[in-house]
């Protein structure tokens, strides 16, 4: 089941925010992941379009969108492959349209799933607050 963010969702996601971004973002450095952890809650979270997916009541994973953008796609590690993340973009599509994606080119987990998904290269850029290079990705014209 896919559903709205709620406020009392907010503990369990930075959760699963910190645990997948652990997994998919080990080259980070510390200080931008403690800093973004503190935006995730105070920021981010209560400020994107949030969509939640639950399994047995529990959160497994989110996405945030931003406009046709998504600002962040999470997916508990221990369901990674399970089709979360992909019924999550399914569903932001099916919301807004083709999306736009911006991750990281280092990301082993994130990079792959969205070539497979059909999102395309359209540029790249160092991610300034983190040091890393980010890829800028659109979905393919279907």
């Amino acid at each position: 089941m896919i559903r709205k963010f709620k406020d009392s969702d907010t503990d369990q996601l930075v959760d699963i925010w910190a645990r997948a971004g652990a997994v998919a973002h080990p080259f980070l450095p510390e200080a931008f992941v403690a800093q973004v952890a503190k935006d995730m809650r105070n920021i981010y979270l209560p400020n994107a379009e949030t969509w939640v997916s639950v399994v047995d009541g529990q959160p497994n994973g989110f996405i945030a969108l931003l406009g046709a953008e998504i600002g962040g796609l999470f997916v508990d590690p221990d369901a990674i492959g399970q089709g979360y993340g992909r019924a999550l973009v399914d569903h932001a599509v099916g919301l807004k349209g083709p999306l736009r994606v911006e991750v990281f080119k280092d990301n082993q987990i994130g990079l792959p799933f969205y070539t497979r998904y059909g999102f395309i290269y359209e540029s790249e850029a160092l991610h300034e607050p983190s040091g890393a290079v980010a890829v800028q990705m659109v979905m393919a014209k279907r």
